[in-house]
């Protein structure tokens, strides 16, 4: 993917317009008020000209604006002109699809018109917008040709059915886009016809029927570029605009950024920047170049039986090494950390290296081309996975967390992992020190309304930092109750408290007339509740829904909306992202406080590494983490001016606890109401929505 050219003899661009226009545009009486008679809000109005001056300076800011605030017009606005005048890119990174689909679908739109409705904008309103997705979820029309002539070698007969299922849905697909084909297509055969390779480049593909190709075509012209947060640290891991020669720019060379959900770049970050190797991939790798069962792969066509044998070699050494630690280590926990160079000895390291070697000299004799650039395609990828191996093997790093993973359906994959316990090195030096403006907004980046520890997190002591409140009345239009005698969640009231969450859930759930959300911190435990009240909710008529079932998170958040008195349970994914305004969700049930457990590598790392330098890890890492996860989840209630409902919470630490104030006074409406069962057995009918 290639961004505007950076040519260090051009000359210097024109000034950038975006904190004029900025200020005429949101100020009261303004483009966007006495214009489109778009409601006047002075949050918004702020934080256009915070952002405006940041870009045009090309520094960093931290800017928490609150819901309903209009984050995404006053970047967008700002940004849309800032790079038309600078002839640069404006990078908007989101966690979710949901945000993703709402800037592309309905504020790009938005800004298109308001661009258009005063003479002094029409300039801008042709912008060019583009959505960069993986290289691997494009077809390469390229690759598919090449796949259809060497099926035989490539793919057991079974699989010709689903080639050629690809081949006529290409026929008629607009972007070439994987999640466009249903069913999804097999993994084995995507695999040899996405544009994840090197034959699918300028040099060997058609640009105009090329779908990536295409895509890449669209992105260089494009002023704003819609990103998500993996898919940005996966290509900033790989090396970002300083890869492409940029002195200045993250992604691309001279672009600048806006990270929206920003709240959650740490976690993504800190995903990134480190390694993952599974025996799964290990083992499609492998078998891309040679499967023994149906002797099929690049090597069938291009190897021969000594290049073959050493993949069955390689293969067996894999299976021994994954198998010995998923055995040996991850037979009683499906998650272990590794604190030194692990007892098990390199089996898979010399079979790997006599692979490269053999790919290596195999590709040597072939010609310039396609073919060629498949094999060292396949080399590059073998020489990163034993890369990994022995980086992981090795442990030396004191500053990264080492781990094992069992995962999958049958637990019988093994993934071996690392990450960075302090990641704000990585995003000093990969966004916050590239000479451009990169802005991190959310709703919930303070803590007791300071930014202070957020910043320390990444890094960013000295970058300028505000915060404005929502505009919404939150004094008339939500409800805070407590739940003042559910056991407190220990082993020993386990299932007592299990008990007093069915009985609250009921009475709560079933008293609202709306939709309600519960959240959960606890698989097991929304399971157990689940089980004990879906019969209620069916003798109710209340549509009911759950995470894990069969349904996407956006899947379940559209059937509650259109439900309209849903209940739906969720746990980790659904405090953040779901955006359902209306009588649709009128109450926010939060089942526990979201501390994370302490007990995941990571966060034991970084526990002891907040130790070590003398501090309390409880108030450094997980009541910070709590707190802006908590936020987020009573964030879901109140999405439009309109809205009102309940917040009811069911964890009886917010009152038992010291820290119990933080959480209520980190609610936009901190004044509540405590429940107990006496109040629920008499004629207290408290949820009725104001």
């Amino acid at each position: 993917m290639i961004g505007l050219s950076d040519d260090s003899d051009s000359p210097p661009p024109p000034p950038s317009h975006a904190p004029e226009f900025a200020a005429r545009i949101f100020a009261e009486g303004g483009w966007l008020h006495a214009g489109l008679q778009l409601e006047h809000r002075p949050q918004q109005e702020q934080m256009a000209r915070a952002v405006a001056a940041a870009m045009q300076a090309d520094e960093p800011l931290l800017f928490e604006a609150g819901t309903g605030v209009g984050k995404s017009l006053a970047y967008l606005l700002p940004g849309i002109i800032h790079a038309t005048d600078q002839s640069r890119q404006l990078i908007v990174s989101t966690h979710t699809i949901s945000l993703q689909e709402q800037i592309e679908t309905k504020d790009l739109p938005l800004c298109r018109r308001v661009l258009r409705a005063a003479p002094e904008l029409k300039p801008y309103a042709d912008f060019k917008s583009a959505v960069l997705v993986g290289k691997s979820n494009y077809l390469c029309t390229t690759r598919l040709a090449a796949a259809l002539r060497d099926r035989q070698e490539l793919f057991a007969s079974p699989d010709h059915s689903e080639l050629q299922r690809i081949v006529a849905w290409a026929e008629t697909s607009r972007d070439g886009l994987r999640h466009e084909l249903s069913p999804a297509p097999a993994p084995e055969v995507w695999e040899w016809v996405n544009a994840d390779s090197s034959a699918c480049s300028r040099k060997h593909c058609d640009g105009e029927r090329c779908f990536y190709q295409r895509a890449r075509a669209r992105l260089r012209l494009a002023q704003v570029i819609i990103v998500n947060h993996s898919l940005l640290f996966a290509h900033l891991n790989a090396g970002g605009a300083a890869e492409r020669g940029g002195a200045r720019g993250v992604l691309f060379p001279d672009d600048f950024v806006v990270l929206d959900e920003g709240h959650t770049v740490p976690e993504v970050a800190t995903e990134h920047f480190g390694l993952r190797l599974s025996s799964y991939g290990t083992d499609r790798l492998l078998k891309a170049l040679y499967n023994p069962k149906t002797r099929r792969g690049l090597l069938a066509k291009h190897g021969g039986p000594a290049e073959q044998q050493l993949v069955v070699d390689a293969l067996e050494a894999a299976e021994q090494f994954f198998g010995f630690l998923r055995d040996r280590l991850l037979d009683k926990q499906p998650v272990v950390r590794v604190r030194e160079a692990t007892a098990c000895e390199p089996w898979l390291d010399g079979p790997l290296l006599a692979l490269i070697k053999a790919v290596g000299t195999r590709a040597d004799q072939l010609d310039e081309g396609r073919e060629r650039d498949e094999l060292l395609d396949q080399r590059s990828r073998l020489k990163s996975c034993q890369a990994s191996l022995r980086l992981w093997l090795d442990a030396a790093d004191d500053k990264f967390v080492y781990w094992l993973e069992r995962s999958g359906r049958r637990q019988n994959i093994v993934t071996l992992r690392t990450a960075p316990i302090d990641i704000a090195p990585y995003l000093r030096a990969e966004l916050l020190q590239r000479h451009t403006s990169v802005v991190f907004t959310s709703a919930t980046l303070a803590v007791g309304g300071q930014i202070g520890p957020f910043q320390e997190r990444i890094g960013a002591t000295d970058v300028r930092t505000a915060v404005v409140q929502s505009p919404f009345d939150y004094a008339r239009h939500m409800r805070v109750y407590v739940a003042a005698d559910v056991p407190l969640p220990t082993p020993q009231g386990a299932r007592l408290a299990i008990e007093a969450l069915v009985d609250y859930i009921r009475f709560c759930a079933l008293g609202v007339p709306g939709g309600s959300l519960v959240l959960f911190t606890s698989y097991q435990d929304m399971r157990q509740v689940a089980d004990a009240l879906s019969a209620d909710f069916a003798r109710a008529a209340r549509p009911f829904f759950m995470q894990g079932l069969e349904h996407s998170r956006t899947e379940l958040t559209r059937r509650l909306h259109g439900a309209g008195n849903g209940i739906l349970f969720g746990t980790d994914s659904f405090w953040a992202g779901v955006d359902v305004p209306g009588p649709s969700l009128s109450q926010v049930i939060i089942t526990r406080l979201p501390f994370d457990p302490p007990t995941h590598p990571i966060t034991e790392a970084r526990s002891e590494w907040i130790r070590d330098r003398g501090g309390s890890p409880f108030n450094e890492l997980t009541l910070p983490d709590a707190l802006i996860k908590f936020r987020q989840g009573a964030g879901r209630l109140i999405r439009s001016a309109s809205d009102r409902g309940l917040i009811t919470i069911l964890d009886s630490r917010i009152l038992a606890k010291n820290y119990g104030q933080l959480f209520l006074a980190s609610l936009p409406q901190p004044q509540f109401t405590k429940l107990t069962r006496e109040i629920r057995s008499g004629q207290f009918h408290p949820f009725a929505p104001t």
